[in-house]
């Protein structure tokens, strides 16, 4: 799934020849049991390619801090509060601390990721790990020190876009400035859309540097469910909607609360949390349509799949 360099071949022991690509995958997008759901996208399809034994992987995921008991810096703190280092699915994921600085946090985020993640990685290359490529996801601020990281230990760099990286952040002078540069010195580009690639053009990025992957589904994971039983286990009677996604204003759950005021006897089950949370609820109240709605909080993917077998539709009012 990631372009790279050619494999190597190693037959040392008179064995079986290898083609294992050693991958250093690098984004701030990775789940860790302090946010176990955070970018849950980029762990998963991680564990795909290494499942097929294409290649091995070693996890570079820096995490936020900030200096501050102040409860206005309580995201950064439930991400600081990972592991400098833990085992997932097999791999070893690490989470250097960056300083986060407020209200200048954009523009400063590169240099800082990039500054935590060369210790680390000098640190690993001190201790006899090798790796042929970076497998970054995220251009900003991610890929842009995935680059610096790439020239620094001469490494090939891969860069992966994934939404609002290369939607939005342009629209900003310093992103952009850096994004454009990043892209231009990344050795390959995976971007999850072919929207998204029609969306570097415009930066200068040569289309054949651009690979379209779009994302995947879990077959084994995301399959049907029976009806009758989850709907009963989840105590559904009534034709019901189902939004899944973070309780923030850009996933759009206002609307489809703000929609449910027209469906009487209808019902909607949201699962994610966020800090729309109490806003959501409100809202819900003032229209007189809390006694339809059930804010389940954070859910599980492995959980979601018996959901969308309860639900009659599946609602999705992202702006983007």
């Amino acid at each position: 799934m990631v372009p790279g360099p050619p494999p190597r071949s190693a037959n040392a022991g008179g064995g079986t020849p290898s083609a294992l690509l050693r991958l250093l995958t690098f984004t701030t997008l990775y789940p860790n049991p302090a946010s176990p759901q955070h970018g849950v996208f980029v762990e998963t399809r991680l564990r795909q390619l290494v499942a097929t034994g294409a290649a091995t992987a070693t996890v570079l995921a820096p995490v936020p801090w900030f200096p501050s008991q102040n409860s206005r810096f309580g995201a950064w703190a439930r991400h600081a509060a990972a592991p400098r280092t833990e085992q997932r699915a097999g791999l070893t994921v690490l989470h250097p601390l960056y300083l986060a600085i407020p209200r200048v946090g954009m523009a400063a985020a590169p240099i800082l990721i990039y500054a935590a993640a060369a210790r680390a990685l000098a640190r690993l290359r001190r201790e006899g790990q090798e790796f042929d490529l970076i497998d970054a996801h995220y251009f900003y601020p991610d890929g842009v020190a995935a680059v610096w990281l790439g020239q620094r230990f001469g490494l090939p760099v891969v860069v992966t876009a994934r939404g609002s990286d290369i939607t939005q952040l342009p629209d900003y002078a310093v992103p952009r400035r850096l994004i454009r540069r990043a892209a231009l010195a990344a050795d390959a580009i995976v971007t999850v859309s072919d929207g998204l690639r029609r969306a570097l053009l415009p930066l200068g990025v040569p289309n054949e540097k651009i690979t379209v992957l779009r994302n995947g589904v879990d077959l084994a994971v995301f399959r049907p469910h029976d009806r009758a039983a989850a709907r009963a286990r989840l105590g559904i009677s009534a034709p019901t909607l189902l939004s899944v996604g973070a309780l923030i204003e850009r996933k759009g759950h206002h609307l489809t609360i703000a929609a449910l005021s027209h469906l009487p006897g209808w019902h909607l089950v949201i699962a994610g949390e966020g800090p729309e949370r109490a806003v959501l609820a409100a809202l819900a109240a003032r229209l007189g349509v809390a006694d339809r709605v059930r804010l389940l909080g954070a859910i599980a993917h492995t959980d979601l799949p018996p959901l969308y077998s309860a639900a009659d539709f599946s609602v999705l009012s992202s702006s983007r």
